[in-house]
């Protein structure tokens, strides 16, 4: 009795639900206490921003937070050198909702007009992301199934029982990226509470793709 081993993969397209807006913020100081305060007066200023139309401050998360000594390199008669240019600090925060455009354009036009200067990406998911990653790795699973019982059928046999099922257990990414880099126009006016951008988003769908290797026993 022989064996097939076969890859089946898996495709699938969802509607994203849920808004992934990405914000990061940076400066470079002197002194690293300087660096330091300025990153909470700039974190605190944000999320005062996104509060204030009903996200907890607990829904405004840390992605990544650094404090780096930075440095700038020189030519001085041939000779390359390098000096301290201060302390820079890097700090990528992350907050997601149900799509809404209208609280979007109101969250983006209160960090527009607030004191820090943030850069925005604007990005799409899922709320519940296992579910579609199990419906992925079923897709996977069938196609291989499918194949194996082609090749089992041009050769004569037929499949068995499913040996083992090979999956590498790789991250598989949900997210569609409108766009990043986004620096908007800034106003010292006073703002009405529901100010906000006009926005007419409909997100694409994601595309999303996986791979499962699966055996079988052949009998004739």
């Amino acid at each position: 009795m022989g064996q097939i081993r076969v890859t089946g993969t898996g495709r699938l397209k969802v509607k994203p639900d849920t808004t992934r807006l990405v914000m990061t913020l940076s400066g470079t100081y002197k002194d690293y206490e300087d660096a330091m305060k300025h990153s909470a007066d700039d974190t605190e200023d944000v999320k005062k921003s996104i509060m204030k139309f009903g996200i907890g401050k607990e829904d405004i998360k840390t992605v990544t937070f650094s404090v780096d000594a930075s440095y700038e390199n020189y030519n001085k008669k041939g000779e390359y050198d390098r000096h301290f240019v201060g302390y820079e600090y890097n700090h990528v925060l992350k907050v997601e909702f149900a799509n809404n455009n209208e609280l979007l354009g109101k969250i983006l036009y209160a960090l527009a007009h607030s004191d820090t200067d943030p850069e925005i990406s604007i990005r799409y998911t899922v709320k519940d992301p296992e579910q579609e990653k199990t419906k992925l790795l079923g897709d996977a699973l069938r196609d291989a199934e499918r194949k194996a019982e082609a090749l089992a059928h041009a050769a004569g046999e037929k499949l068995s029982e499913i040996k083992s099922i090979d999956y590498s257990w790789g991250e598989v990414e949900i997210e569609s990226r409108l766009g990043s880099g986004f620096y908007m126009d800034r106003g010292k006016e006073v703002l009405a509470d529901d100010a906000g951008y006009d926005l007419d988003i409909e997100p694409d769908d994601i595309e999303m793709k996986d791979t499962v290797t699966a055996t079988w026993d052949l009998i004739d």
